[in-house]
């Protein structure tokens, strides 16, 4: 049993080492949809977030309820939302964008967005309200303001970035629901591994399963640095 196992490693390594095609396409697919989804979910999440913590709106208790709420739906609920509005019958229908990778950054934008939001609110929401109000008072504008307040976050900030990216790049519901997992289209990493293993093919599961490992080992080392730059320091 263990021989067997050591050869799907030395299999799985194999396949990484020797950059398969369909396996480093994979990861290609699976990474350039995330980064997409992260990019155009990015400035506008980060806004967001400071607009609930500087700022009294109406309806502010509604908006942040709803972010919270969307941080614990199951992405296989968004992804059966999304797959609603984009089949040929759905509100966005026209644009074609079930089972291609458009329709998948959609989707993990709406999984990605509402942590962004939640994470930068809360960062925003420990600042010294100094940092803005100082800048106001020495003529900045508003966005030089806002500049200056999230380098003061910066630690936190990408602390919420890391965690937003790793939770699109390993979900799964919703990429296998909207993206359809066409290979070299829209099969990622997760609906990769999933396919895979139905089959029998651990060799490849276990490929794509180690890049996910060592990218939560970076992934992890970087969190817990950046939480303890985070962190106010004592005096």
């Amino acid at each position: 049993m263990s021989e067997g196992w050591l050869a799907l490693l030395q299999q799985a390594f194999g396949l990484l080492i020797s950059f398969d095609p369909d396996v480093w396409s994979i990861i290609y697919v699976s990474f350039s949809v995330s980064f997409a989804a992260l990019l155009f979910t990015l400035f506008p999440s980060i806004m967001l977030g400071f607009l609930l913590a500087f700022t009294h709106f109406p309806g502010r208790w509604i908006v942040t309820n709803l972010v919270q709420t969307l941080q614990s739906i199951p992405t296989v609920v968004i992804g059966l939302l999304v797959y609603l509005l984009l089949t040929r019958n759905g509100v966005m229908g026209d644009l074609k964008w079930l089972f291609s990778q458009n329709g998948m950054i959609f989707g993990q934008m709406l999984i990605c967005a509402p942590v962004l939001v939640a994470l930068s609110q809360a960062a925003f929401t420990s600042v010294d309200r100094r940092a803005w109000e100082t800048s106001r008072t020495l003529g900045a504008n508003w966005l030089h303001a806002i500049w200056t307040v999230c380098r003061e976050l910066r630690a936190a900030l990408l602390l919420a970035v890391i965690a937003a990216f790793s939770r699109i790049l390993t979900e799964v519901g919703c990429s296998m629901m909207v993206g359809g997992n066409i290979m070299n289209v829209t099969r990622n990493i997760p609906t990769a591994i999933a396919l895979e293993t139905s089959k029998g093919d651990f060799a490849q599961a276990i490929a794509l399963g180690l890049v996910l490992l060592i990218l939560a080992l970076v992934l992890n080392f970087s969190l817990g640095s950046l939480r303890g730059k985070a962190l106010p320091r004592s005096h």
